[in-house]
């Protein structure tokens, strides 16, 4: 297969993946008495967290790496009409999402995370994420019935469907499992949309078309 320039550009969900990973995993080093199984990932780049440097410096590729790399896939599957109408959906409205996390975390970051929701920008805060999990819900939705229908992608469906899944452990068990355990459970949600950015990512760079159970639909 000849790679074009927008497959090598499949490769940045990885590098999304590998960023976010380093900065979950470092920035509580930062934060003196963090405690990861009990505490959101987001508190680590709430305005008053100490270490909000360090996972903006560890961020910074996933923040624009993730956009650049669904963005790529958007176009690489309109361009060539890959799979179905409905699947080409799925995959816009997981763009959108991931867009709209980008944008709207950036705008309105949590002012002081673990605390109370109060002030307007951490109520547009939960609007953002609200938004995101919708999007994330309904696109991945789409893409594991695109995904075994014929001319689906019945891969992209499986890890579509474990990215569903995923989202839906944390969902549930932040509200079931003790809080000293919520950010366990939380892990799984932030860590499946991520995750599943990755996968289109190398699909994109080795080509959906190679793997044997795509169509094409003009």
């Amino acid at each position: 297969m000849k790679r074009k320039l927008i497959n090598w550009l499949g490769l940045t969900g990885i590098l999304a993946l590998l960023s976010y990973t380093a900065a979950v995993v470092f920035s509580p080093s930062a934060y003196p008495g963090y405690d990861w199984m009990a505490q959101a990932v987001s508190d680590l780049s709430a305005e008053s967290a100490p270490s909000r440097i360090l996972w903006n410096r560890l961020a910074a590729v996933y923040n624009i790496c993730g956009v650049v790399c669904v963005t790529c896939v958007s176009i690489h599957v309109a361009e060539n009409k890959l799979s179905s109408r409905l699947f080409r959906i799925g995959i816009h409205m997981f763009t959108v999402m991931n867009w709209t996390s980008a944008i709207g975390y950036s705008m309105f970051p949590l002012a002081d995370g673990g605390k109370d929701i109060a002030s307007l920008q951490e109520v547009m805060h939960m609007v953002v994420t609200v938004f995101v999990v919708l999007l994330s819900i309904v696109s991945l939705t789409l893409l594991i019935i695109s995904g075994f229908r014929k001319n689906g992608i019945r891969s992209i469906g499986a890890w579509a469907a474990v990215a569903l899944f995923m989202m839906m452990v944390g969902a549930v068990g932040q509200g079931a499992v003790p809080p000293q355990y919520f950010g366990v459970v939380e892990r799984f949600s932030v860590f499946a949309a991520v995750g599943f950015t990755a996968v289109l990512g190398w699909y994109l760079f080795v080509g959906f078309g190679r793997h044997g159970d795509s169509g094409t639909e003009h």
